[in-house]
């Protein structure tokens, strides 16, 4: 059969919607035994996985003694401040959170995907107003996505009243990563926690199962983070790369660290002097991979703030770079739009 008959043969949306239907996710897939990816995973080649660069040393950032030392919170400043410059991602280790809880967290994660369907679907919905939201591509239906993500998210909301300890003590460490970022920037210590009016801590949970054919496909096509920053917890498989000065730079799996990475915000407010940057999850066939993304932001469904570039950054040889906008109106680009490869922030730019 000619490749134009089978495109012909192809019916996307019905693909999608019997995807869909099942409730079961790409799990479901990989559980009924399936030695293919089916079309609606399939990539382009330009969105394919070429060979990552490993002459970079992805940064690393210790916090020891962040609270007791002035010299050494004052060089932690000065290296968060670079990796959020550079890289816009840097991992943090020494900071504060157990690693029983962390291991508690993936475990549990592990639990939830690996139960069985009857019990998980019926949290299965895409209805974004959920406080819980158990689904497989929130932008499925999307026309600008190139292809179906090898992923399966569980979403919660965890404020205002956190229900588990890693809740409270990523809170605690998000904040004062806040501070050290407002610090970078030359601003009051507490400036950036105190510019979020509603602030909101929402979890993704993530689950990438073993993939038959990798190179077809991916756990989640190259994106920014809409909040302001996202804190990582990655199980030891590996697969999070980084878009760094034009290479893709794995993001290495490190016991006991977390991933720190800047949202759109972040780049908005600092005028582009921090990053947000591009990063992706390949997909690979030698087991499940999970992960766990809290993300600080402001409530959309709330705020009604306009964001723009901080006044006390800009000066006349610093104008403004982008136009303010409101955490309602680029969340809600970014749901209708999906996660299309390409970063939301180039529709404000002036």
């Amino acid at each position: 059969m000619s490749v134009s008959k089978v495109e012909q043969s192809y019916d996307r949306m019905s693909e999608l919607k019997a995807f869909d239907d099942t409730k079961a996710g790409v799990k479901g897939l990989v559980d009924s035994g399936i030695t293919k990816v089916p079309q609606i995973f399939i990539l382009p080649p330009k969105n394919r996985v070429e060979k990552c660069e490993t002459n970079f040393i992805f940064p690393v950032i210790d916090l020891q003694g962040i609270d007791e030392d002035p010299i050494k919170h004052k060089e932690i400043v000065d290296k968060v401040r670079d990796a959020s410059e550079t890289w816009g991602f840097f991992q943090v280790v020494n900071h504060g959170i157990p690693t029983s809880v962390l291991h508690k967290t993936l475990q549990g994660t592990r639990q939830f995907f690996e139960q069985d369907n009857e019990v998980k679907k019926q949290y299965y919905t895409r209805d974004t107003g959920k406080k819980v939201i158990y689904t497989s591509n929130l932008d499925l239906y999307s026309p600008s996505v190139p292809a179906v993500s090898w992923k399966d998210a569980f979403f919660c909301f965890m404020t205002p009243n956190p229900p588990m300890d890693y809740s409270k003590d990523v809170t605690k460490l998000g904040f004062s990563l806040l501070e050290l970022l407002s610090e970078g920037l030359g601003l009051d210590r507490s400036y950036l926690k105190d510019y979020m009016d509603c602030f909101q801590l929402s979890y993704s949970c993530n689950y990438y199962p073993s993939c038959p054919q990798p190179e077809l496909t991916m756990g989640t096509i190259q994106h920014t983070d809409v909040d302001f920053v996202t804190v990582l917890l990655q199980d030891d498989i590996g697969g999070l790369q980084v878009l760094h000065q034009n290479h893709w730079v794995d993001v290495p799996p490190t016991p006991g660290a977390l991933v720190v990475n800047l949202g759109d915000f972040l780049q908005l407010l600092s005028n582009g002097k921090y990053i947000s940057a591009e990063h992706r999850a390949i997909s690979n066939r030698d087991g499940s991979r999970m992960s766990v993304a809290c993300f600080f932001s402001e409530s959309h469904a709330q705020s009604s703030k306009l964001y723009g570039p901080i006044t006390e950054l800009l000066s006349e040889d610093n104008l403004p770079k982008y136009r303010a906008t409101t955490v309602k109106d680029h969340s809600n680009y970014i749901l209708t739009r999906g996660v299309d490869g390409t970063s939301a922030l180039s529709r404000y730019k002036i």
